[in-house]
């Protein structure tokens, strides 16, 4: 039994792997593409009582990779598309 999920492990780590190396180099091929992302902004702040304040600090372009993984310092399009109202908490 232990030696069927060192196996599994070994797999899923590989496959990983070669899934994140063969992203870089698309990436890397198709000359770094970027795109950018209309993100708004807003901030918890914690009050009295349990209460909380949220403050609207605005909506800004942040620069994004098309590509599955982060690359090149920067969140790829497609996560910040799904999220794009993000929240800071004090």
């Amino acid at each position: 039994m232990w030696k069927w999920v060192q196996r599994i492990v070994v797999v899923l780590i590989a496959a990983f792997a070669v899934l994140y190396l063969g992203d870089w180099a698309v990436y890397t091929l198709r000359g770094s593409p970027q795109g950018s992302v209309t993100v708004n902004r807003t901030l918890s702040v914690p009050l009295k009582g349990n209460k909380t304040e949220f403050d609207y600090l605005g909506s800004s372009q942040v620069p994004c990779s098309m590509s599955l993984f982060s690359q090149g310092g920067e969140s790829p399009c497609w996560q910040l598309r799904r999220n794009q109202n993000q929240n800071t908490k004090i």
